[in-house]
């Protein structure tokens, strides 16, 4: 059985929203002005996960990735190339701008659920698909990247309760990599 696993970039208050800052809102790029270190390469610790498992974005995730992933070479890069994409869209109509997408068909939380039962899923950005598979109780374990920065607006990841425990706790340049999993205690 696979695990569902979302990576973000996070402010300290818990804002997702922007972190590159290709959506144009007043505070976007933040993650990205603390330099390359918690930002370049494989920051979450995917590994093995990005030969065996499924990548899994919403629209906006993936048209911005289909513009920078395709054209770099580095060994991370071969690799995001290669890993199969799924992409939850109601407007896309074509998914052949990035190399192994696939546009999603039928119910988000049923294929999933299927997806999961052979494999890990990886979601990346993506909010509405995150806030939809949190919904239906389907995420296994969030790996955030936090960054020194506290923007007091914007799209948070967290807008119900969630039971977390944490696994580990890193210091990537200036910032931490945290992992946490279902807490199954409750």
């Amino acid at each position: 059985m696979g695990k569902l696993i979302v990576m973000q970039f996070v402010s300290l208050d818990g804002v997702i929203e922007d972190p590159d800052g290709s959506g144009g809102t007043p505070q976007g790029g933040w993650a990205f002005r603390h330099g390359p270190e918690a930002v370049a390469g494989d920051k979450f610790v995917l590994g093995p996960v990005l030969d065996t498992g499924l990548m899994l974005l919403g629209r906006r995730t993936w048209q911005l990735f289909s513009r920078i992933w395709p054209s770099r070479t580095d060994e991370f890069s071969q690799r995001m190339n290669a890993i199969p994409k799924l992409v939850a869209s109601r407007s896309l109509t074509d998914a052949g701008a990035w190399a192994n997408s696939t546009l999603l068909r039928g119910d988000l939380a049923e294929e999933v659920a299927e997806r999961k039962r052979g494999q890990d899923v990886v979601v990346t950005g993506s909010a509405g698909v995150v806030d939809a598979l949190a919904a239906h109780d389907l995420i296994d374990e969030y790996r955030l990247m936090v960054f020194p920065v506290v923007l007091g607006q914007g799209r948070r990841l967290f807008d119900r309760p969630e039971r977390l425990t944490l696994v580990s706790a890193e210091r990537v340049g200036q910032a931490v990599r945290l992992v946490y999993g279902r807490d199954t205690t409750a």
